[in-house]
């Protein structure tokens, strides 16, 4: 028993030295273990400690790059406001200027049909102008007309002077009973020796009259020195106002027909004279236009049945215009 138990305690013994050993050598390979555990748990705790550094450094790193990124960020966002007001001024610029390239446009062609009105009124001026000088040739053409004819005038008018006072002189000689008007030359004959009350038909008187006067008023139109002035004898026939106008006109060109149509037949007259009296004689009825009163403002009958010679000077209505013209300009400078 006690062997047994030797035995056993040695055999435990045994057990137990190995035991141990192996106990020994787990817990050297344990304390291997922890302490590489420990140590890599120191490395480990090292290297979180420098990461987390690290991580605080990164971590202040971002917070700083994060401050100047929402710095960043409110300086974009005050240069995209700056931006968009830039661009919308840019805008508003680019409205105005085509605007104002509108008005331009619109400037330049105001300016283009003001050209081309400045170049259609430069020809109209150039047409004007040369207008004007042909007015002006024309003008100093119609001047020297002017003063021709009014040298003509002046001369005219001192002829028809001069035949009015030789007339005067030559039918007071002859004693023919006539009225000369000393301004126009226009003669009546005494009327009761031609016509009867409604009768075209000359009296014997008449004719008598007539042979006396119309020899001596053409002896005076006729000669040398009037008869290249002479452009028209008018016999006018008038009546008083006895009847219609219609039939007194009828009656007074009939009257003066039948005084012409004597006098282009009459004998005393020489073939020369009645050559010339056939070109400038005419007669005309001016019915009762031109009646003759009496004093008392009552009509005078037989005065008002005459007949009337008067002569016109050659271009006679020219001359008329032209003394109607120099009457005015006498009367314009008179103002």
């Amino acid at each position: 028993m006690a062997r047994q138990q030797v035995h056993h305690r040695r055999g435990r013994g045994d057990s137990g030295a190995s035991w141990i050993s192996y106990s020994d050598i787990m817990a050297a390979l344990v304390l291997v273990f922890v302490l590489f555990l420990v140590y890599n748990l120191h490395q480990y705790n090292q290297m979180l400690q420098i990461k987390t550094r690290e991580l605080e450094t990164q971590q202040a790193l971002l917070l700083s790059q994060e401050q100047k990124l929402q710095e960043q960020a409110g300086i974009l966002i005050i240069q995209q406001a700056d931006l968009d007001a830039a661009s919308a001024a840019l805008t508003q610029a680019q409205l105005d200027l085509e605007q104002k390239q509108d008005e331009l446009q619109q400037q330049t062609i105001i300016l283009i049909g003001k050209q081309d009105e400045l170049d259609e009124a430069k020809a109209t001026l150039a047409i004007r102008e040369t207008e004007l000088n042909s007015l002006q040739l024309q003008l100093s053409a119609q001047k020297e007309l002017f003063d021709a004819q009014t040298r003509k005038l002046e001369e005219m008018v001192g002829v028809r002077s001069q035949i009015v006072r030789d007339l005067s002189q030559v039918l007071s000689r002859s004693r023919i009973a006539a009225t000369v008007d000393q301004n126009t030359g226009d003669i009546t004959l005494e009327s009761k020796v031609f016509f009867q009350t409604n009768s075209f038909e000359i009296r014997e008187d008449g004719k008598e009259l007539l042979d006396r006067f119309v020899p001596v008023y053409l002896g005076v139109l006729l000669q040398d020195q009037y008869r290249d002035y002479i452009g028209e004898i008018i016999v006018e026939g008038h009546t008083d106002s006895t009847g219609t106008y219609l039939k007194n006109l009828q009656l007074s060109q009939s009257r003066a027909l039948a005084v012409a149509q004597y006098c282009l037949t009459m004998p005393g007259l020489s073939g020369e004279q009645q050559a010339l009296l056939q070109k400038i004689l005419t007669a005309k009825g001016r019915s009762s236009n031109d009646l003759v009163y009496n004093p008392d403002g009552t009509e005078n009958m037989e005065a008002s049945r005459r007949v009337e010679f008067k002569f016109n000077l050659k271009d006679a209505e020219m001359i008329e215009e032209m003394n109607r013209i120099l009457t005015m300009d006498a009367a314009g400078g008179a103002q």
